[in-house]
């Protein structure tokens, strides 16, 4: 017999947890609402596992971050769930969704219909196996995305104490990796195709930040080479990285973060997709009725830019799974909900690093303050200025009341007319705004 539910979340992430919370505040009734999660565990905030979740000494654990304290909500344990009639379908993994009988089928052969879909499914990241790189099935070849990766890496740094490790990818992943292995006493080695770190948001001033910082606490750092093949031992451990240039490098650990891809296959041919993703509305409502899609899988309207986003990050799962619930709930109701405007914002921490940025990288970088990476306590920022008013904004080591002001600036966008004063102003442009 098939298992009805009301209303029926699709994956188990942050997006999730927030459009759960959000269902309880909009008076969900028990029995009404299903989250079904691959997961063993209730939705957690992700960005702990490259962070806090990895530190040598006080690291975070589960149920410390469950969701919503991401965001300074309550932790929303499990025990929440049953309180609130919301049913946890865990370990659960749907291979199957027939979008026009409303029916979804997991591996096991269990059949769950609905009346409403939220698909939160998320990302899987891409790993070298993919792309049929030779030896990358190796043991300790480790990846991090759900709490079972965080788990594997946090086996091996200890059964690999003081060792060698590659980071493979420098861009979010890698750089929060990088500096994580380092702090757990490993010997670290970076590896990267592009001229620069994190090229999809740093310019080259910024990047070079970054790896001058990284440098001086020594990690090595090769750049313009990609992971061509992989060496182990007789356990079937790997033991060394070979790089395109004809470098090998020794490993005990080789840790991938090359990106990832938005889990939409079993929708395909059934919804409408842009950018890579499902098209959805401004109220995540994809392309046909009683179906919404939030978080990394959504193409949606970016109201402030006027095109069709994909983005991919905590801050707008946790928005977007928000304004679905909302969006749902009003539509029942025969009302409306106010469109969805989203600045984007991203923000990263490593070392004793911490930045933020607000906006559209997009036309000429005014870069301000100390950025020199050898300064005891550097403190920069950039701004970027698109037909003479600035779109985006980016801060490094800012106070909270700081990065509000960096985010007013990006929502805003004042006109610039003299950007040598821009330069030096720096922070006190912001405050005027």
């Amino acid at each position: 017999m098939a298992k009805h539910f009301k209303y029926v979340i699709l994956g188990g992430g942050v997006a999730a947890g927030y459009a759960a919370r959000e269902f309880a505040k909009q008076g969900v009734k028990p029995g009404e609402l299903a989250i079904i999660s691959k997961e063993a565990v209730a939705p957690y905030e992700r960005p702990a596992l490259s962070k806090a979740y990895l530190f040598p000494e006080g690291a975070a654990r589960l149920p410390g971050f469950h969701v919503c304290v991401g965001s300074g909500g309550e932790r929303l344990l499990p025990t929440w769930y049953t309180e609130k009639g919301i049913e946890l379908l865990l370990s659960t993994e749907v291979v199957k969704a027939d979008l026009a009988s409303k029916i979804l089928t997991s591996a096991a052969g269990a059949t769950f219909t609905y009346d409403t879909l939220i698909i939160a499914t998320g990302s899987t990241v891409i790993k070298l196996s993919d792309f049929g790189v030779q030896g990358a099935n190796s043991n300790n070849i480790l990846y991090l995305r759900e709490i079972d990766d965080a788990d594997k890496l946090v086996a091996a740094i200890q059964a690999k104490k003081n060792g060698k490790a590659v980071v493979v990818g420098g861009g979010y992943i890698g750089l929060e990796l990088g500096a994580i292995m380092k702090i757990n006493n490993f010997d670290v080695t970076m590896v990267y195709p592009e001229p620069w770190c994190m090229p999809r948001l740093f310019t080259p001033d910024i990047a070079s930040f970054y790896e001058g910082y990284y440098a001086n606490k020594g990690v090595k750092i090769i750049k313009g080479t990609v992971a061509v093949g992989f060496d182990s031992d007789a356990n079937g451990d790997v033991t060394a990285v070979k790089l395109k240039d004809g470098r090998v490098l020794d490993a005990d650990i080789v840790v991938v973060g090359v990106g990832a891809k938005p889990l939409t296959t079993l929708f395909k041919g059934q919804l409408e997709e842009e950018k890579g993703g499902i098209k959805t509305d401004s109220y995540f409502k994809a392309s046909i009725p009683d179906v919404y899609a939030v978080g990394d899988v959504a193409t949606f309207p970016m109201k402030m830019y006027n095109e069709m986003r994909r983005v991919e990050h905590v801050d707008h799962a946790r928005k977007s799974a928000e304004q679905a619930v909302k969006a749902i709930k009003a539509s029942e109701e025969a009302k409306l909900i106010e469109e969805y405007d989203y600045l984007p914002f991203f923000y990263s921490r490593s070392f004793d690093l911490s930045w933020q940025f607000y906006g559209d990288n997009v036309g000429d970088a005014v870069i301000f303050g100390d950025n020199d990476p050898a300064s005891a306590k550097p403190k920069f920022g950039a701004y970027w200025i698109k037909d003479g008013k600035v779109v985006g904004a980016f801060l490094e080591a800012g106070s909270p009341e700081e990065n509000k002001a960096i985010a007013k600036v990006a929502k805003v966008q004042p006109a610039v007319k003299d950007i040598e004063l821009l330069k030096k102003e720096g922070l006190v442009f912001a405050s005027k705004i």
